[in-house]
């Protein structure tokens, strides 16, 4: 049973429950699987586990709290954080949502294993939800036990603070807790399930509602609590939109999309592929949400996807993440449809987007290439052109980019076939530049120098502007795993070390250069170090 006492630093957390307070929960009190009707939340409490032990905090997460580091190193911080202790003002929820998942209809989806604790008020005026994922079970974890393993909690953990510092929209996590007992989990689907570690993370976000979460109730024709939620979002987290009404229910709906281009830019600005971009995994706030089977490009290849499952059809590939916004943001408008009841202005918001991700997409690969602005005319061909010859050999996105900033210090630089060319350290394969790739990209690098050279920006202030676009280091597969087989023996020093690394990725760090290397061959086809399953 959670027990619940006072008297810490921990107590003076402002909570304000407002979506427990405004809108309708489940009238059932017992915690079983079901379908849940009427309702936009079961309230549940997280279960009680043996022994955890504090991994790794978010000191930038505990500061935004009000929380200090030492409160954070305490065994109650640990015990509320874990899903063990409650704090007399938590009440603890699981959201009801539904989803498309790989373009299907699935109905009934809901917070399996993630339990909402309660909204915090800091002391300028934010609100943000504390969200358990891994607590235990909910009316919504179907035919799953609502745990979470220290392998996927480890990615989830440090993905959401890297995503963070490279200026990417996302939820953030403030704990990764160990619960000190075993969970079991078949890694590859394959019939060959083992006990894992078990462990829990606290998220922490402005609001955790997905597109999933109008849909399923816009499904059941319940359009009464449809209109209540969509009123209730507005005003609590786009107030500056005025008062809910038709009017208001567009501006909204552009919003959404505007901010989803937003992210979606950033994401391919990185080289990051979500790989799992179902609507259940949308947030209303454009976040980055639910970090599952997710990878950054290494060789850069348009239609890798991290996910085992989307191997077949790479529907979430990295060059498929633009049109899966936009068909999900068609499944939210569809949902909202009936509180409008004007299709021609959600199909113009929708039209839009393919405009505004273009524009976007020019501007945001003209920064990466240090151009100062993007003219349509000449720049389009030469992007185009460069992202054509990255996918001839294997080619590492991040390095690339990054030592691209580098180049024409001195004009010497456009022969590729010279041993230590700059860019040559982005090559998995050395040996496939051959006389036709060396002549293509002498040739493109040519066309580059002349077109840098009509901005007239001198060699250093371009290199700085680059530097602050193309991250040195990101979270690459490997990594997370080097950090998740160490935390599984007791050793959670990697953990601490890339997050630190992880929150400086565009600097300099030269005692961590052995982090911004190509991904090593034994890493190439080693389980959790290049495609993931769901259970990862």
């Amino acid at each position: 049973m959670n027990t619940i006492i006072s008297n810490s630093e921990l107590e003076s957390l402002h909570f304000d429950n407002s979506f427990t307070r405004d809108l309708p929960g489940d009238t059932q009190p017992d915690n079983f699987r079901r379908q849940v009707q009427h309702a936009c939340y079961s309230r549940v409490r997280p279960e009680t586990v043996s022994s955890p032990q504090l991994v790794a905090y978010s000191k930038e997460v505990a500061h935004q709290l009000g929380l200090s580091e030492a409160s954070c190193n305490t065994q109650h911080f640990t015990d509320v954080f874990v899903g063990n202790t409650l704090l007399p003002a938590m009440d603890p929820y699981a959201m009801c949502y539904g989803g498309h998942q790989f373009g299907s209809w699935a109905g009934q989806l809901g917070d399996g294993r993630a339990i909402n604790l309660g909204e915090v008020i800091n002391k300028d005026n934010q609100r943000l939800v504390l969200q358990l994922k891994g607590a235990g079970p909910t009316p919504y974890s179907r035919n799953a036990d609502g745990l979470a393993v220290l392998r996927s909690s480890v990615r989830e953990f440090l993905c959401s603070e890297a995503m963070f510092h490279l200026g990417i929209p996302t939820t953030r996590a403030l704990s990764l807790i160990t619960t000190g007992e075993s969970v079991l989990r078949d890694m590859f689907y394959d019939g060959h399930p083992k006990n894992e570690p078990g462990a829990v993370v606290c998220r922490v976000s402005p609001s955790f509602l997905r597109f999933g979460n109008f849909e399923i109730l816009s499904s059941r024709q319940d359009l009464s609590l449809l209109k209540d939620l969509t009123d209730y979002t507005i005003r609590t987290d786009f107030p500056h939109l005025g008062a809910p009404s038709k009017a208001t229910y567009l501006k909204w709906f552009q919003e959404i999309c505007d901010t989803t281009v937003a992210m979606i830019l950033h994401w391919m600005r990185v080289g990051f592929v979500h790989g799992v971009m179902n609507t259940d995994n949308m947030s209303i706030l454009g976040l980055t949400i639910d970090y599952g089977p997710y990878g950054w490009l290494e060789g850069y290849e348009a239609d890798w996807t991290p996910n085992t499952t989307d191997a077949q059809g790479r529907r979430y590939s990295y060059s498929n993440q633009p049109h899966i916004g936009q068909w999900n943001l068609l499944q939210l408008a569809n949902a909202i449809y009936p509180l409008i009841a004007e299709k021609e202005a959600l199909e113009e918001i929708l039209r839009s987007y393919s405009a505004q991700f273009q524009l976007g997409w020019n501007n945001m690969m003209s920064a990466k290439i240090g151009l100062l602005d993007c003219n349509p005319a000449t720049d389009d061909a030469l992007i185009g052109e460069l992202i054509d010859i990255l996918q001839l050999v294997e080619t590492d996105m991040t390095i690339f980019f990054r030592r691209l900033g580098g180049l024409f210090a001195q004009d010497k630089e456009t022969d590729i076939s010279a041993a230590h060319h700059p860019l040559r350290a982005a090559y998995y394969r050395p040996e496939q530049l051959d006389r036709s790739y060396i002549e293509k990209m002498n040739n493109w690098l040519t066309s580059y120098q002349k077109r840098l050279a009509q901005d007239n920006l001198p060699h250093e202030l371009r290199r700085q502007k680059m530097d602050r676009i193309n991250p040195k280091y990101v979270l690459r597969n490997y990594l997370a795993q080097l950090a998740i087989d160490k935390a599984e023996t007791g050793d959670n020093s990697l953990v601490t070390e890339l997050l630190q690394l992880l929150r400086n990725p565009y600097d300099e760090q030269p005692k961590m250069e052995k982090y911004a290397e190509k991904r090593p061959e034994w890493a190439r086809h080693k389980a959790g170090c290049s495609m993931l399953s769901c259970s990862s």
